[in-house]
């Protein structure tokens, strides 16, 4: 039985527990001890590399050996331009609260998945960043990442602290329209770059081994050679391999074990979707392309939505984008079609058009360097709807978060969007004014939308207390003879 995420219990909090990577370790320990009474020339540091390969790990650990205080924001986080200003301040107080004398301990501000920021370097004003930071309410909430690109460069030029960014693909930072390389060597001018590798055959197996020996699982040599050896160089896939694996090893592993495991496909890192992708734009045959779709952990409709977002970027012609369209709209179509009936090879179709699409669709084949990027609206999918709202749409129907973001607020949406005046289903699901107004799209700033909540909340007061009343009245009509039966037999609480 799993009792927690190994990946958590096994994160390395000190450089001594570290493998692999020596001389990028060197480099980041290099750079921040050069910040010792003084801002470096360049005052941040870009990690680019593959996940799982301990990019941020790296830099907690040597900062904390260095007992220096780490603030984080990742692509779970809110990153627009208010969210960056505000972990820029927190690192100050911090400075400035817990700082004497001389010491030289600094904040390290640490943000992962930059590649993943969206917009420009359009800067929003300072009047708005003030009067959000400041609490005002009548403010104009920044929603997303508005504003963070434009406000990590500003950091970056100000910064009195350390500052490392870190990315799987650095073109996802500079952008892909015509101004990147402009973006870029703004960016470049306060950055030291340093790239990662993956981890090596022999690292990931001495690791495998320390993890094994602590959870007191014995092991045989050949368990070890083949569980890592279809790992591409992931460690958090690796920790994760062996938790699932300890289930079933019962105190031993065995080469049989780990041989029925791969053999199952449990694993969810066959191919990691950016290299997946490289691969499968530079396939020159369907085959080729079929085979690698199968192996990429991502849904059919996910798949269309990546290929359908990159072919822009990486085909040269609009013959060839024009070309890769026809497949993607009639997976689309199919994949549309699960709703109305259980023809499920339209889920199989969906998948082997969107490969067909990104890789014999070119008139002429991408070169060895292929750039893809995450789709911005795959991201922000949900970014218009009100967390509160899902979280309560989650409860009170039982399904997943993808469910409810991709399958179910849609349709529950387009549904209010015509008339946002019946209230009958939102009152029946208890939401609240402002989950309404999510609901329907509306913007919670605007006159005509505060009017509408307040109408909403009048008829969810005239429906939901009268049904509280009627319990309350039922409870006190209970005579005092029933009270005492009831008492006498009482098997329950209450």
């Amino acid at each position: 039985m799993m009792h927690s995420d190994w990946t958590e219990r096994y994160r390395p909090a000190s450089e001594g527990d570290l493998e692999g990577n020596e001389s990028n370790r060197a480099r980041i320990k290099h750079w921040l001890k050069s910040w010792d009474g003084k801002i470096p020339k360049k005052p941040g540091i870009l990690l680019i590399g593959p996940p799982g390969v301990g990019k941020t790990t790296i830099a907690r650990a040597i900062a904390q050996d260095m007992d220096w205080d780490v603030i984080e924001l990742n692509a779970s986080d809110s990153r627009n331009a208010v969210a960056i200003r505000r972990a820029a301040t927190n690192a100050s107080t911090n400075q400035s609260l817990f700082q004497t004398g001389s010491t030289n301990k600094k904040t390290l501000i640490l943000l992962d998945e930059v590649d993943h920021l969206t917009g420009g370097l359009r800067a929003i004003s300072e009047a708005r960043v003030k009067d959000e930071m400041t609490g005002d309410e009548n403010a104009n909430r920044l929603s997303g990442d508005s504003g963070g690109k434009a406000e990590l460069l500003h950091l970056l030029t100000i910064t009195k602290q350390p500052v490392i960014l870190a990315c799987n693909d650095e073109m996802g930072l500079w952008g892909r329209n015509a101004s990147w390389r402009s973006t870029r060597d703004r960016f470049s001018r306060f950055l030291e770059v340093i790239k990662f590798n993956r981890v090596t055959k022999s690292a990931l197996q001495k690791i495998a081994r320390k993890v094994l020996k602590s959870e007191k699982i014995t092991f045989d040599a050949s368990a070890i050679e083949f569980v890592t050896s279809e790992n591409p160089g992931d460690l958090r896939a690796l920790v994760r391999d062996l938790q699932v694996l300890s289930i079933t090893a019962n105190g031993h592993l065995s080469k049989e074990t780990v041989q029925e495991y791969l053999q199952l496909g449990k694993r969810d890192s066959n191919i990691e979707i950016f290299d997946g992708l490289r691969k499968l734009y530079q396939a020159n045959t369907a085959t080729a392309a079929s085979k690698i779709s199968l192996h990429l952990d991502k849904s059919p409709d996910d798949l269309l939505a990546w290929v359908s977002w990159n072919n822009a970027a990486v085909f040269e012609s609009s013959e060839s984008i024009s070309n890769g369209s026809r497949p993607l709209a009639l997976a689309d179509k199919l994949l549309s079609s699960r709703f109305q009936n259980t023809a499920h090879r339209s889920w199989y179709w969906g998948s082997q058009l969107s490969s067909l699409s990104a890789s014999v669709s070119a008139f002429h084949q991408p070169g060895s360097r292929v750039f893809c990027s995450y789709p911005d609206f795959l991201r922000h999918r949900h970014g218009s709807y009100r967390s509160s709202l899902i979280e309560k749409l989650e409860e009170t129907i039982g399904c997943s978060r993808h469910t409810i973001v991709d399958e179910i607020l849609p349709y529950l949406s387009l549904n209010h969007q015509k008339n946002p005046e019946n209230f009958t289903i939102s009152i029946s699901l208890g939401l609240s004014p402002e989950e309404h107004a999510s609901l329907c799209q509306l913007s919670t700033s605007q006159q005509s939308t505060k009017e509408l909540m307040e109408r909403y909340a009048k008829e969810f007061e005239a429906k939901i207390i009268p049904d509280v009343l009627e319990e309350e009245t039922s409870e006190e009509g209970i005579s005092e003879q029933e009270i005492e039966q009831n008492l006498d037999g009482q098997t329950t609480l209450f």
